[in-house]
């Protein structure tokens, strides 16, 4: 089975001061702004390591319940907090921290399905994935 997922990326004018927004065909993102200041400083908008790090989180909580299910457990409440750790222009960390409410589970076993998940869950194996790129120059119209 294949699943596509499908967001845009729109830029206008430079990288300092320039703007851009994105989309996705959910709507979830529709006309979401992002700049250098949301990326950089404070802004309103989003940024990239904001949406890799929701990914992350959710992704992460998503798998650890499924783990879950088959280990005959269900969740009262998963909370998983994601910090994306941005330096010298590279993504170098994701810190995961996750606090989970679960009837009758064990520490241990806990753990184990935690890092299960950490090391399974689709984002997690996509910030290690091959990149894949093509790219076309569109002609500017004549002035």
């Amino acid at each position: 089975m294949s699943i596509n997922r499908v967001a845009k990326a729109h830029w206008y004018g430079r990288g300092t001061d320039g703007y851009g927004q994105l989309d996705t065909n959910s709507a979830v993102l529709k006309s979401t702004p992002y700049s250098y200041t949301t990326r950089f400083a404070s802004g309103v908008g989003t940024n990239p390591e904001e949406l890799i790090a929701a990914a992350h989180a959710g992704c992460l909580s998503m798998k650890l319940a499924f783990n879950l299910q088959v280990a005959g457990y269900i969740a009262t409440r998963i909370d998983t907090r994601c910090e994306i750790v941005m330096e010298e222009g590279l993504v170098r960390e994701s810190v995961l921290v996750v606090e989970a409410q679960i009837p009758g589970m064990q520490e241990d076993k806990f753990q184990e399905l935690v890092a299960d998940a950490q090391a399974n869950c689709p984002v997690s194996k996509l910030l290690n994935a091959a990149i894949h790129c093509e790219a076309f120059l569109i002609p500017s119209a004549a002035v």
